[in-house]
């Protein structure tokens, strides 16, 4: 066999997603998985119970349509107004994906030539490196810094060039937390307008936000025909493993969308988008007790990584929280991490993997708080062992 390397150089050093790295770690060990971030218990009963009807009644068990199902499509689009007051049509502004994951990797193998340039928050979520490296394109980081994490707009100016066609952003941001002001989105449309950017948003956390609230980019002056908005089921209802994800946007923007990610899965998840398109229309009450709820998980892990010695930086929304190691005598994330399950039964992620140069977040680590009261209670008891 020849000696060229079987992968492309594209994706040469990606490897496996730390996900999976520390999840077979917990695995192995029996550490309490605080690394990925998927809830323990799983979402609404009745939301369940439309997935087995739906299974019952012969509703996508066979490939449904292309763009999703009707039903899918519409909640999408009546969620959007409810929420934000935006209007799409859903026969040709929404599309149905398996997960946000998927819809990333179809608006970047869409939008993007060979060399355009997209800039994104970083620390990055892992997939949008490989999602921009598959399209050829080259990402250009806007780092967010410790304690608040909020994105430099000078920066921000200062990054775009001749070659920058997207910005990739995502708010509430995975792993920070950061969720953008009304003031800070208004900045970055200006500066997408002015420069006749592209915009990507990342929106899976809209529903989980603790401080201040979300503003979605597209519902901006001048940003309708440029915004792929993207979200979807798994955060909000606790069915990650359903990968029920979905885009609006322009009618031209979905299309070019679509195109792509035809080639990619064609369609999925049959039978969860009826079941889903019936958990959009789940009452208030539902937002705001899956908000209060990790609200109050927030503070309980926040609180006991304080007391076990940590710097605690506690999210404005999402799932996690990022703590600081040095005031535990450590300094390098990576090695903490390995170390943690052996030590005190527990697994974490170190936010270094999510950085083009991993001095930028070394003694940084991040914890998933969407578990049962009883196990952040038992991991922040075993993170006191640390120091023991």
């Amino acid at each position: 066999m020849t000696a060229r390397p079987l992968l492309n150089r594209r994706l040469d050093g990606l490897g496996t997603t730390i996900f999976a790295q520390m999840t077979a770690l917990a695995q192995r060990t029996g550490a309490i998985n605080l690394g990925q971030g998927f809830p323990d218990t799983d979402g609404p009963q009745e939301v369940r119970e439309a997935a087995v009807r739906a299974l019952r009644e012969g509703r996508g068990n066979q490939y449904p349509p292309g763009p999703g199902v009707p039903e899918l499509r519409t909640a999408v689009a009546e969620h959007q107004r409810r929420f934000y007051g935006l209007d799409f049509d859903p026969d040709t502004q929404v599309l149905v994906t398996m997960g946000a994951t998927e819809a990333v990797a179809a608006a970047m193998l869409a939008l993007l030539e060979r060399d355009d340039e997209v800039i994104a928050f970083e620390p990055y979520y892992d997939s949008y490196t490989a999602c921009i490296a598959m399209a050829g394109a080259r990402r250009v980081p806007l780092t967010l810094r410790a304690p608040d994490f909020r994105p430099d707009l000078d920066a921000l100016r200062e990054a775009i060039t001749p070659r920058t066609r997207l910005l990739l952003l995502n708010s509430p941001h995975n792993p920070t937390g950061m969720v953008l002001t009304r003031d800070e989105a208004a900045s970055i449309a200006e500066l997408a307008v002015a420069h006749d950017l592209l915009v990507v948003t990342d929106e899976v956390y809209e529903h989980l936000v603790f401080e201040g609230e979300h503003h979605p980019l597209i519902s901006l002056p001048g940003m309708r025909d440029r915004t792929v908005s993207i979200s979807s089921a798994g955060k909000t209802f606790s069915f990650t493993g359903w990968k029920v994800g979905w885009v609006t946007g322009s009618a031209p923007l979905v299309a070019a969308v679509r195109t792509a990610k035809q080639y990619l899965t064609f369609v999925g998840s049959g039978p969860f988008q009826y079941a889903v398109a019936e958990a959009l229309r789940l009452p208030d009450s539902h937002y705001t007790g899956l908000r209060e709820d990790l609200r109050a998980k927030r503070d309980l892990l926040s609180t006991g990584l304080e007391q076990a010695g940590f710097t605690v930086h506690r999210p404005q929304g999402t799932y996690f929280v990022t703590a600081d190691i040095r005031p535990l005598g450590e300094e390098d994330g990576a090695a903490f991490c390995l170390a943690l399950p052996q030590r005190c039964g527990v697994v974490a992620v170190p936010t270094s993997v999510f950085y083009d140069d991993p001095e930028g977040g070394r003694s940084l680590v991040r914890f998933a708080f969407c578990k049962q009261d009883s196990v952040l209670n038992e991991a922040v008891k075993r993170l006191g062992r640390w120091g023991a």
